[in-house]
């Protein structure tokens, strides 16, 4: 693998330049065994099924340390394991805290982070971490797998092996997401697929690194590391939710999800950012629920594509007050109005942050 210019990592103290790396395994599919009910984690098992992988571990070397890389390069690497391990779709707001704060933890003595992570919620601990961890300057990589590690045909060591190598090899000093050779930008991924091997996406941003038997990274499109060093913030609002319209809602279900304690809410829309506006019933619920403090922002249902004002039916939802969300993810606009309405600020200044990229979440040259 080509280090960037300037871009070469710390050396350790054997022959070859050796780069640390601290793996956090969380738990997942990745590191489950078969049991009487089905795959489920094994405490312990993991790290020692890692080291019984001749790809992962050189035995002539010190345990976790690989060979060296095409450009004369070993990775050591420490696992640190959850107790006990976590099963993703359990994941709350708490875990995320508990995630950027083992980052904090150990971010002086590792050049990178795997955070090893179940696949159901991944694009969403991707993109709350994009947030708060701010001040990156190393590279902090999501992966898991469809497959366990146990099965002879499996996802999960191909995964670990990219995620590793681009961890060791890199400076991307961004939140990223490791699967099936693409390194996507944590808070522009999604989960695509529940049955296939390619399960993650970046509808509206190229992969920052692709991996074949050459690595590309387009490094265009990573993002400088921010000045003022690494800031930690694990203080998130948990009064926020997402609601997808659909043909036939009513005036009153939305009343009900608006409620308080609510504080924000990410709007799925149709299409562009519509929503129907042929009577006030629904816009009228909006408009009030955003002049008592509400923070709403809208994405859209869609895939790929981004959120603008070209039809009325779309100009009708700002003018209630919500907040054009441009091309963020849903999971993205959930996890950044957890982390906005976390720091104590107003209304308007949650409002007036939504709309703007902070971590390259969304594409500010949109223009409607």
């Amino acid at each position: 693998m080509r280090l960037p210019p300037g871009g070469v990592l710390r050396s350790g103290a054997m022959a070859e330049p050796v780069s640390r790396v601290m793996v956090l395994y969380t738990g997942g599919t990745i590191g489950m065994k078969k049991g009487p009910r089905g795959f489920e984690p094994i405490e312990g098992w993991f790290a020692d099924k890692i080291a019984q992988q001749p790809q992962l571990h050189d035995p002539t070397q010190p345990r976790f340390t690989t060979y060296p890389s095409r450009s004369n390069r070993r990775i050591r690497y420490d696992i640190e394991p959850y107790s006990p391990p976590l099963d993703s779709a359990n994941l709350a707001l708490a875990d995320w805290a508990r995630f950027a704060g083992d980052v904090g933890r150990f971010y002086d003595d590792y050049d990178a982070f795997v955070i090893v992570h179940g696949t159901d919620t991944m694009a969403y601990t991707a993109s709350a971490l994009s947030f708060m961890l701010a001040g990156l300057t190393k590279p902090v990589i999501l992966t898991g797998a469809q497959i366990p590690l146990e099965q002879l045909r499996n996802d999960a060591l191909d995964n670990l092996l990219g995620a590793l190598g681009i961890a060791g090899h890199y400076r991307i000093p961004e939140v990223g997401l490791y699967f099936h050779h693409k390194l996507l930008r944590g808070c522009r991924s999604t989960k695509v697929d529940a049955a296939g091997l390619d399960a993650f996406d970046s509808p509206n941003l190229p992969p920052l690194a692709e991996v074949g038997i050459d690595v590309e990274v387009r490094w265009n499109l990573v993002r400088s590391p921010e000045l003022g060093g690494l800031q930690v913030h694990t203080q998130l609002s948990p009064h926020v939710a997402a609601l997808r319209l659909y043909p036939g809602i009513t005036r009153a279900i939305l009343e009900n999800f608006l409620r308080p304690p609510l504080e924000g809410l990410v709007l799925e829309t149709f299409g562009s950012g519509n929503a129907p506006d042929r009577d006030d019933d629904l816009l009228g619920v909006l408009r009030e629920a955003s002049e008592r403090g509400v923070v709403i922002v809208n994405v859209t249902q869609c895939l790929k594509g981004h959120v603008r004002a070209s039809y009325a039916a779309g100009r009708a939802v700002l003018d209630a007050g919500v907040v054009p969300g441009a091309d963020m993810t849903p999971e993205a606009a959930l996890a950044k109005l957890a982390f906005l309405l976390g720091q104590g600020l107003s209304p308007d200044e949650v409002r007036a942050l939504a709309g703007r990229s902070l971590r390259g979440e969304l594409s500010e040259e949109i223009e409607d």
